[in-house]
């Protein structure tokens, strides 16, 4: 223990020396030293832990000749690296390098908020939890993630984004001078309700993963927990596909609560004051967090959602396009041998009708055109042909439905326009049939056109969170998996 000490006083000692030779402002230099302004403003620390900080403030400093961040930011990024000073100062080099290119210190003064994201995104601060952290509110399962995209880009959905980090940034300060003791992160409630497979719309879910780790990479231990409430059977399969590109150490900070009564003892009230529940979740509390609600294509913006360099993020980068003549038919075959995976979809009907239909049969189908996923095979059969489909084909041979094969999904019409997410519990092996057929009547009008996308979710992946989900009915439970669930197509 005394050599412990002793080590601590020459780390400081080399500290005066050398901020006194690189001219750091006096008073931060005594807050560097004072054992009451580290327990004020950055909380508890280790004999190693201070050391480290003051390690990393002179390399910093040496890079930056003489600029240095916050001992807060610091301090975030040594336990983003378990206090491995080498590793910490190349996160926050690369850092610091990102947000000069980017004018990130310009955000707070210079961002102007979109009329779409003010009058259509869901999510703004909220008070504060139990710990004195500064709450975000965010109604995901209102939130219009394709349309918000359509309007602003992905570019604005990040600058978005940063702009609330930004915020709370500004607001841990406030809260730290505020309080009693240093705040040194927030907290976020997120409200599901509402979240369907619309939400898996996959240029989407890959441009909201591309801002999670923009924002893990250089906001790091920023979010102290993660309240998920109102969780629908649908939010395991979303979890699959969006937790595996989530920090470990962040993703153990996320609790969600899968039962309705989350107002009782075990849920909200356990973390967020009585009196500051939001009142769209029962409580006593005004929240000013737009509804959201799905955005008016007339405030889409052509172009705004684009490919982007080394990143294709377009539908024409995962979705395959045909063209369906009156009465054509496109079907896609997957071979299941997995019960219980999650077959997914999601589709854009561009001009006129087209009615959508999944079939199961325990027989191997016969093989077709193969397309992008070598688990699956598509047909596509012209007008003239007859007979049109593979089950028709099929039907020729003596197949009758409800004997040899099984409408698992009801015929579903979609219209000009919409676009199309769901899933469906695949319990047995098989094959089962995606089938899109033209509704077109008048001969004399262009092709319908489909844009169309599938992925299969393997029931390993998500049987963990799953049964998290089924047993946190009575308060909130950690994340501990990925998930199953089923989920009827949502427009």
């Amino acid at each position: 223990m005394i050599f412990a000490i002793l080590a601590l006083m020459v780390e400081r000692f080399k500290a005066v020396v050398w901020i006194r030779t690189n001219n750091i402002d006096r008073m931060n230099y005594q807050y560097t030293l004072d054992s009451e302004y580290i327990k004020r403003y950055l909380g508890e620390l280790t004999p190693m832990q201070e050391s480290r900080l003051l390690q990393l403030r002179k390399w910093i400093a040496d890079l930056q000749k003489g600029k240095v961040p916050s001992d807060t930011t610091l301090l975030r990024f040594l336990r983003a690296r378990d206090f491995n000073v080498e590793k910490a100062r190349e996160m926050l080099s690369q850092s610091l390098l990102w947000r000069k290119k980017h004018q990130v210190d310009r955000l707070l003064s210079e961002y102007e908020t979109p009329d779409v994201v003010k009058q259509y995104f869901p999510g703004g601060w909220h008070h504060h939890d139990k710990d004195g952290r500064p709450l975000y509110v965010l109604r995901l399962g209102q939130m219009d993630v394709k349309g918000l995209l359509k309007s602003i880009g992905e570019d604005g959905l990040l600058k978005l984004t940063l702009h609330v980090c930004e915020e709370g940034l500004r607001q841990l300060e406030e809260a730290t001078r505020a309080g009693a003791g240093a705040v040194q992160a927030w907290c976020l409630l997120v409200d599901l309700d509402g979240l369907n497979m619309r939400h898996l719309w996959r240029p989407g879910v890959r441009a909201l993963l591309r801002v999670i780790q923009i924002v893990e990479a250089n906001y790091p231990e920023t979010m102290g927990r993660v309240l998920i409430v109102r969780a629908p059977r649908v939010f395991p399969i979303l979890w699959t596909i969006v937790s595996t590109f989530i920090d470990e150490n962040t993703r153990s900070k996320f609790l969600f609560y899968g039962g309705k009564d989350y107002l009782q003892a075990g849920g909200l009230l356990d973390y967020i004051p009585k009196e500051l529940i939001p009142d769209f979740l029962g409580g006593p509390c005004k929240s000013f967090v737009h509804e959201g609600g799905l955005v008016p294509k007339s405030l889409y913006v052509s172009g705004a959602f684009t490919e982007r360099d080394g990143d294709p993020l377009s539908e024409d980068s995962i979705y395959h396009s045909v063209s369906l003549a009156k009465g054509q038919v496109h079907e896609v075959v997957v071979r299941n041998c997995d019960p219980h995976s999650v077959l997914t979809w999601d589709f854009d009907v561009l001009r006129h009708d087209i009615a959508f239909t999944v079939f199961r049969t325990a027989h191997d189908l016969p093989p077709a055109a193969p397309t992008a996923d070598h688990n699956a095979t598509a047909l596509c059969t012209g007008s003239g042909a007859e007979p049109r489909s593979l089950l028709q084909q099929l039907e020729a041979r003596g197949w009758r439905e409800g004997q040899h094969y099984h409408r698992v999904e009801p015929t579903l019409v979609c219209h000009d326009g919409e676009s199309i997410q769901g899933s469906h519990v695949m319990t047995e092996s098989g094959s089962y049939v995606l089938q899109w057929r033209c509704e077109l009547l008048d001969t004399a009008h262009r092709a319908a056109q489909l844009m169309y996308f599938h992925e299969t979710l393997a029931s390993h992946q998500y049987k963990g969170s799953m049964s998290s989900l089924q047993s946190a009915t009575s308060g909130f439970s950690c994340l501990s998996g990925k998930s199953a669930a089923s989920s009827c197509p949502s427009r």
